[in-house]
């Protein structure tokens, strides 16, 4: 999975699977918890709805810095990794930003997955908090 990718080069399917797997549990958590709590109360319960689903996830997941030949661990954490090729970071902020996207993008091409997940939970309506994004 690492290295460049043609722009037209689609997602393969067991990974949109696995993003609509996250899109469907991040909507469940919201429609219980509603917005205006802590992002790590959400992702908590993001990922122990993702794992009743029967879905691997890992929490926290270190991501090096790749400078030139040298690999950096700089203290960047992924919210979330779902079965190893989807990245979810997790919000509970006023608005999304650029700075957001730059963020998980960044994540994305250091990590080498292709797929991730910008949720802001702290929404009226979750669709308006979603960003899916493509490396």
């Amino acid at each position: 999975m690492h290295g460049g990718h043609d722009d037209t080069e689609p997602v393969a399917t067991a990974v949109n699977d696995v993003g609509r797997a996250v899109m469907d549990a991040a909507f469940k958590v919201h429609r219980t918890l509603g917005p205006g709590l802590l992002e790590s109360v959400y992702e908590a319960c993001l990922a122990e709805e993702l794992k009743h689903a029967g879905v691997r996830v890992e929490r926290q997941v270190g991501v090096p810095v790749t400078y030139g030949d040298l690999r950096i661990d700089v203290g960047y954490r992924l919210d979330l990794l779902v079965e190893g090729c989807v990245i979810v970071e997790i919000k509970s902020i006023d608005a999304l930003a650029s700075i957001h996207t730059s963020q998980i993008l960044t994540y994305l091409r250091f990590s080498g997955v292709r797929l991730g997940y910008l949720i802001n939970f702290n929404t009226a309506r979750l669709k308006d908090g979603f960003r899916r994004l493509v490396l």
